[in-house]
Order: C-alpha cells, then structure tokens, then sequence
C-alpha cells in the first residue's frame, strides 16, 4: 500500500522524457509520466481495499475489489525498486560523491518511512500501514543498487524462490501471521517475517522493480519484451497454482484454508489475525492468492505490476490525449506518499472502520477528494506536501562529499 518516498528527487534525471512533457511532483524533475499513472492506480486500488465494498461480490465491481486485493500493494513494492534505482541513478549506477549522496538520500528515506509508518500504525486503524516495511524494504536492497538488469532479474527470482520456503520453515520459531493494526508498532520480527509485507517475501518485489528500471524504457522493443514478461510471469504464477492445486494430493485444501482465512485486514474486513503464513500445511505454499506470502503468489503478483508499468508507460507516450484526459491520476500517483497518508488519516479522523461493509459511494468519496486535492495542487505547486517535505530532509545528504 505505499506511497511511496518514490517520487524522484529533483537529481534524478530520467531521460525518456520527451521535450515539454510535464513533470509533475518534482522541480525541473524528468519523469516517466508512465510511473506516477501507475503509482495513481495504485493508490486508488489502495482505496479499493481499505475502504471500498467487500470483494468477492458478484458482478464488476465485486470483480475490481477482489483484482485490487493485494496486487495493489505489489505494485507499490515494485514502483518502490524504481524509486531506489531512480535516486541512485537510474540505467547507470551513481559513484563517488555522487554515489554517497544518493545512499545517504536512500537511507533517510527509509528512516523517514519507518517513522512515519509506525505513527500511522499507532492511530490504531484497521489498516496495516506499509510505510515501515517500505522503509526497511528500502534498506534491504540498497547494497544492490550498482547491479544491472540480469543481476538484479536474477536475486529477484532466487529470493522469491527461498524467501516463503525459509518463512514457512521458520514459522514454528518466529510464530504464524499476525496484524499489528490496532495500535501496536510493528517490531522487527513483525517487519522481517510476521507483519503484513514481511521483509523476507516482499523484497522481490522491490528488486524486481529495480531490475525494470534499469532498462531502456524508451525503446519499443525493450517495453514488448517486459509486457511479455509480466504475462509469462502471471501465467505462471495464477496457472501454476491452478494445476499444482489438482495434481497434489491435499493441496486443494490446505490452499483452500489458505485463501478462505482472514487475509489484509481493512476498514470492510477488520482481523488481527490470520491461521497463518501458508495455512496449516506445506501444500499451503502452493497457493497464489494474495498476501498468502507463497512463491506462486509474489511471481503472479509480480507479473501483474510489470504488465501494468509496461503499459501505462506504453499509453503515456503513445497517446497523448489520454496523458490529458489521465492528468489528474498522474496528479495522484505524483504525490502518492501524501495520498497514501490522507487516506489513513482520513480513516482515523472519520472513524470509517465503524463501517463493516463500507458503501462503494465511500469509496468514490475518497477518491474524488484526493484527485480533486491532488489535481488543484499540482497547479501551483511542482510537489506534494509530504514530498516536498520529504526532498528537504533528503538535501541534507547534499553536504556529504
């Protein structure tokens, strides 16, 4: 669900952008207009899952509820590995001074995150806050930041390869899922292996995100492949689960726990705990429903939030008429760590989670506000709030040499 810290400081040149090409969320910044579309969706699914109708409902909209469960956040963990490697240097890696300024840039705004994550948590919303695990997520894979594209590819497919086969083996030590959602900071063994985003599942994400972000994202070609990437990488992902579920004797139960417990909590589906990472039995592992933390789940997910990057950036470029008509998404996605706290905020202030199933015009209500806040903002200001304010504590690691 974050934010974000990850619009590009104003240092982080992005060379796709075409000559007059706005650049919302940053001055003189060169954006991928693409990524703050994406970020915008993001944040709207965001909505979608923490005060919009229950998913699983029939008809479209009990469609669009259940696609943005999880896969949301996904997306938010992916555009978190673009921020790294947009700070960082985004197709080649900064060095020297250069270099130490950007790791310091990375390391306050993880420390920030974590902050500001832990404060949201202590409203005692039932919304699981992503903003400390994005923090520590940031921390987690900067030691990556100088590796190109295959590298990068490569950790990110080992690690959701190992990561949920390690936290199932140490689930008996470190205890099965819990949200920390009612007050109560998440600690470090809810930030690594417990919580909502556990460290040890989540971080492919983010290296995949900064595995795409080193590509050359100008070029057709390189966007063709990706998009056939994400589509590989959610067939095998969603229909990979599909077939072990009926080949494996047990798994269709034990999937079937997985994905019938209580998953993220949220203002419509309030539960401090679930059965646990996995369910009850290996066989869990083989589910691919969101948040169920197993390999099949982060590769589907995964492929989804690269599909949705690809082609937001493929519309951006390729319509212009629709960058107009999609501004005031942009306008959103360009300052999504502010919209991402608005609406946690909002949450606690209006005391939303006495709804146990929020109406749909609740929804609109939150989304409308934000793109109204967003879109007026954006036309006289280059930043939003918390970003602006988040790019002065950054300057400070102009000073390292």
């Amino acid at each position: 669900m974050t934010q974000h810290a990850d619009s590009p400081p104003a240092d982080a040149p992005s060379p796709e952008r075409r000559r007059g090409e706005p650049t919302p969320g940053g001055p003189g910044v060169g954006r991928l207009v693409g990524l703050d579309l994406a970020r915008g969706l993001a944040v709207f699914g965001m909505y979608a899952v923490h005060v919009g109708p229950a998913p699983g409902r029939d008809g479209v909209m009990g469609f669009l509820m259940e696609l943005a469960q999880g896969r949301s956040s996904a997306l938010f963990a992916v555009l978190a590995g673009f921020a790294v490697a947009l700070i960082t240097g985004r197709r080649t890696a900064k060095t020297g001074p250069a270099g130490r300024q950007a790791v310091a840039k990375v390391v306050i705004r993880a420390v920030i995150l974590m902050a500001l994550g832990t404060a949201l948590t202590l409203t005692g919303t039932p919304v699981v806050p992503i903003l400390a695990f994005y923090g520590l997520f940031f921390l987690l894979v900067l030691p990556l930041y100088r590796l190109g594209t295959k590298p990068l590819a490569l950790i990110a497919v080992g690690w959701a390869l190992v990561g949920p086969q390690l936290l199932y083996a140490l689930k008996p030590v470190v205890g099965g899922r819990v949200f920390l959602s009612y007050g109560q900071a998440d600690g470090p063994v809810s930030l690594f292996f417990t919580g909502g985003y556990p460290a040890l599942t989540w971080v492919p994400f983010v290296i995949a995100g900064m595995a795409v972000a080193r590509c050359d994202l100008a070029a057709t070609a390189v966007r063709i492949r990706l998009a056939l990437t994400g589509v590989a990488l959610a067939v095998t992902g969603y229909g990979g689960s599909w077939l072990a579920v009926r080949l494996v004797p047990g798994a269709a139960e034990a999937v079937r726990k997985a994905e019938g417990g209580p998953g993220m909590p949220s203002v419509s589906s309030v539960s401090p705990d679930s059965i646990g990472i996995f369910g009850d039995t290996p066989a869990g592992m083989l589910a691919s429903a969101p948040h169920s933390e197993a390999t099949l789940s982060i590769v589907a997910a995964t492929g989804v939030a690269i599909l949705v990057i690809t082609a937001c950036l493929a519309a951006m470029d390729s319509f212009p008429r629709l960058r107009r008509l999609a501004g005031p998404v942009i306008a959103v996605g360009s300052m999504s760590l502010t919209a991402y706290v608005y609406h946690i905020v909002a949450i606690w202030l209006l005391d939303t989670e006495e709804l146990t199933a929020p109406p749909l015009y609740t929804l609109l209500g939150f989304i409308a506000s934000v793109t109204v806040l967003a879109t007026i903002w954006s036309r006289f200001f280059q930043r939003g709030p918390l970003e602006w304010l988040m790019g002065r504590a950054t300057g400070i690691a102009r000073r390292i040499q």
